[in-house]
């Protein structure tokens, strides 16, 4: 499987009134880093045709991260494509080392011109599945 890596500091506007990372903002780091992933392997004709959409987010949150803190977000996607949709993991670690919120994202993919859900094609899956480093 492809790794991807992303270094992400908390802001003073990620913070909630518990003084650490706001649930939401999670949500938003997940949704950058997979993007990020899909802009740095993607082939640009793939980029071109598709987007992707989440259906579903499971998330675990382990530690609490403060502002100025740092997490290394990492992502990799496991098992084919069933159909239209992957699940994307998500883990990200504190400086100290600890998993401070592990996630598994449900993402199906769009067809630009149709406007519609199409099965993931083969060669679209492939360099998310390949067994080098990102």
């Amino acid at each position: 499987m492809s790794r991807f890596t992303q270094t992400i500091t908390a802001r003073a506007e990620d913070i909630d009134e518990l003084g650490h990372v706001n649930n939401a903002v999670w949500v938003a780091w997940i949704q950058q880093v997979a993007i990020a992933h899909w802009d740095a392997v993607a082939a640009p004709e793939h980029k071109a045709r598709y987007i992707w959409v989440v259906t579903r987010h499971e998330i675990d949150y382990r530690g609490n991260v403060r502002e100025g803190e740092t997490v290394t977000a990492e992502t990799w996607v496991e098992e084919p494509p069933r159909g239209a949709r992957f699940n994307r993991h998500m883990r990200f670690i504190g400086a100290d080392g600890k998993v401070k919120v592990e996630a598994v994202t449900t993402w199906a993919i769009i067809d630009r011109e149709a406007e519609r859900i199409v099965r993931v094609p083969k060669e679209v899956a492939a360099p998310f599945l390949a067994a080098a480093d990102g």
